[in-house]
């Protein structure tokens, strides 16, 4: 077993452990600090797979962003509160329900794939060509795709603009 396949193993047992405490835990604020750590750990994947521009995505956009926004949420919820929900019987069937469905439809997709690449394994190449990487991107987003990046750029100006315009006081 090489480095990649250690470095693989450990990053997947980082993501499922802090997906996991997402789940597990009491404190909202700690859920989210484990959900910046699943993210975190998704974006290791990613830079071994050669897509360093998704990692970075990912981190900027998800584990920075969104995650902000979610404790100010959860800050202005004030979820200090011992109040708890009784959660009622049919909550707790529809939860078993689902959780089944999604357990039967993963096992169909393994099962699905396995009879597919029989005598044929499908081996992922870790660092290998130039496919996930931001010079390539950048050069087709430029040449081939110019045209409607500019219009995407008009477009997002033009919405920071109105939202501007509308949240300013009269």
């Amino acid at each position: 077993m090489g480095i990649t396949a250690i470095v693989f193993w450990i990053l997947s047992a980082l993501t499922l452990f802090s997906a996991i405490m997402v789940l597990v835990s009491k404190n909202p604020v700690h859920s989210v600090l484990w959900l910046v750590a699943t993210f975190f750990s998704i974006s290791g994947h990613y830079i071994m797979l050669n897509a360093q521009f998704l990692a970075i995505v990912n981190v900027i956009v998800y584990a920075g962003a969104i995650m902000v926004l979610f404790l100010f949420v959860i800050m202005l919820m004030n979820l200090n509160t011992k109040t708890e929900m009784k959660k009622n019987l049919w909550m707790k069937l529809g939860g078993v329900i689902s959780g089944g469905m999604l357990l039967w439809i993963l096992i169909s997709v393994v099962r699905t794939y396995a009879e597919q690449s029989k005598g044929h394994p499908k081996i992922a190449s870790v660092n290998t060509g130039e496919i996930g990487l931001i010079k390539n991107l950048g050069h087709v987003l430029f040449t081939q795709y110019a045209l409607p990046f500019e219009l995407c750029s008009v477009l997002f100006l033009s919405a920071m603009v109105g939202a501007v315009v509308i949240g300013k006081k009269n």
